[in-house]
């Protein structure tokens, strides 16, 4: 590899799984140190082992994104392990059962608290190592659910859509990641975010490599296929490797093309 990353200390939330594992491989390959910060520890380690056994560096904290007190103590962990902070990716998430307006309260909460809230207390968290060190880049995990609806054909190939909860999660992620980077251009932190679509990861793969909104995103994807993880990695590493430098406050999508936006 290149070394894009070489003697630069990166965080990945949600990195023992799908595309946040995939992100910890990829930054590692390219020389970074890489956090995982994640719940699941088993998952988290065997993520770290594989890092290791491919000759990177990497450590593995348990954390969940919606408690503040354990996101200051985990970043703190990894300023104090390797004495700066380089590179976050937001990419710790979900959604949840129910659609509008028979989603429960429990639900609308828990989702914005790790899509959202998550992104917020992280961002925070980073924010003063990075000015410490000259700079610093962040990339936040959004979706097509932030700016697209769907129409009732849509909706009737699958039976359901997405969670309001999570619709409204990923449009804040791309409302603070406009605000972040607002703030951090006089402090040389570049913000950006990925719009996801069809990725078969974990979370939605509902065997064999189909996703569980399948019939929905075909209706309206112009490649042809499924995404990879690893499509999203690659874009989220372009976005924190020199080649973005003069980029921020953007939001890519990674969906294989879809000719109409809400």
């Amino acid at each position: 590899m290149s070394g894009k990353l070489a003697s630069q200390t990166a965080i990945v939330t949600g990195g023992n799984s799908g595309i946040g594992e995939a992100a910890v491989h990829r930054f590692a390959e390219e020389g970074a140190k890489v956090a995982i910060l994640a719940r699941r520890e088993k998952e988290g380690q065997t993520v770290r082992q594989a890092v290791e056994d491919r000759g990177g560096e990497a450590i593995f904290i348990s954390c969940d994104v919606s408690d503040r007190q354990q996101v200051d103590s985990a970043v703190q962990t990894v300023a104090d392990r390797w004495g700066r902070i380089d590179v976050l990716f937001n990419n710790a998430g979900g959604g949840g059962p129910g659609n509008f307006p028979n989603e429960e309260d429990d639900v609308w909460k828990r989702v914005l608290d790790v899509n959202l809230t998550g992104t917020f207390y992280m961002s925070r968290a980073v924010w003063p190592h990075m000015i410490a060190g000259g700079g610093g880049k962040i990339v936040n995990m959004s979706s097509v659910a932030a700016q697209r609806g769907f129409s009732k054909k849509m909706y009737d190939l699958v039976g359901r859509g997405p969670s309001a909860s999570y619709y409204a999660a990923k449009a804040g992620v791309d409302a603070f990641t406009r605000y972040a980077a607002s703030m951090g251009g006089q402090h040389n932190i570049r913000v950006n975010g990925v719009r996801p679509g069809q990725i078969i990861t974990p979370a939605v793969d509902t065997g064999g490599g189909h996703h569980s909104l399948e019939a929905m995103f075909d209706f309206i994807q112009i490649l042809n296929g499924r995404g990879r993880p690893e499509d999203v990695a690659n874009t989220v590493l372009f976005l924190v490797s020199d080649e973005a430098r003069f980029l921020t406050g953007e939001i890519i999508n990674v969906d294989g093309g879809m000719p109409g936006k809400l």
